[in-house]
């Protein structure tokens, strides 16, 4: 009896874990690149209730008699699907079609990646500084600071599809400044470090970023400008998921409660 508790507990747990990825999934239903996570579950040890495997006639047993033990949460995933592309119309808002990170350079001087492009200007020492909302550098292709000179009207700048910056001559023909929006790459995503403000951290299970990878040299990725990724989750598929996992989270308590009561009747029993 005492084993069903602890199962049931087992259960209840789990299933708080994934109600808490789906509250945070739909807290950040408006996050710029947020991408949806998902709980994934394990069966516990089995426990083996009758060794003897053979029926009165020494016949071997068609199954065996085994008790599971529960369930426990084995890892969240997260889904690096595409999400839709909503026009803003701001100079230095920056969309990912296709795989891959932005580039920026955190406080101390290591690197971290993010699909969110919401991007500003920050006045250096060396000109205007393309900037997370946060204030971390973005980086381009040679994995240095996106920076203009005071020889380039900032407002005048644009981005092509390879995240090549462009400026028009004197025919007002946009060409190419030599500058280029860096994107990083991964063998397994899933595996990054999520941290705070839509950025995540490189990894052993990721494997290292593939630094330098332009539209121009991998045709599957394209930057979009004017434009912001929204969030891959989709509301009403999370609502579903809240109601199966707040029902999974009822029947374990209910099993609790009816473990409870048969354990009282046996300590009545005279």
């Amino acid at each position: 009896m005492m084993r069903s508790l602890w199962t049931a507990a087992s259960g209840m747990t789990s299933q708080q874990t994934n109600v808490d990825t789906i509250a945070n999934n739909l807290a950040n239903v408006n996050t710029v690149g947020y991408k949806k996570e998902s709980a994934e579950f394990k069966t516990l040890l089995y426990q083996t209730i009758q060794d003897t495997t053979t029926d009165n006639n020494g016949d071997p047993k068609p199954t065996s008699a085994q008790v599971g033990l529960g369930v426990r949460n084995s890892a969240i995933t997260t889904h690096y699907a595409q999400g839709s592309l909503q026009e803003t119309g701001n100079t230095y808002d920056f969309a990912l079609q296709g795989s891959g990170f932005f580039m920026v350079q955190m406080a101390d001087g290591s690197v971290s990646y993010t699909r969110n492009g919401s991007f500003n200007l920050s006045m250096g020492s060396e000109g205007m500084v393309l900037a997370t909302s946060s204030g971390n550098p973005v980086l381009d292709v040679n994995g240095k600071a996106i920076t203009f000179g005071t020889e380039y009207d900032t407002a005048k700048l644009s981005v092509d599809a390879n995240g090549n910056f462009c400026y028009p001559d004197e025919k007002n023909n946009a060409q190419p400044i030599g500058i280029t929006i860096g994107v990083a790459q991964f063998n397994n995503p899933a595996g990054l470090l999520k941290t705070s403000d839509s950025i995540v951290k490189e990894t052993d299970a990721s494997g290292e970023a593939v630094w330098g990878v332009n539209a121009a040299a991998n045709p599957n990725v394209s930057i979009k400008q004017g434009y912001l990724e929204s969030s891959n989750v989709q509301t009403a598929d999370e609502m579903v998921n809240l109601i199966v996992a707040q029902r999974a989270y009822e029947m374990n308590s209910k099993i609790i409660k009816a473990s409870d009561e048969m354990l009282q009747q046996a300590n009545n029993l005279r």
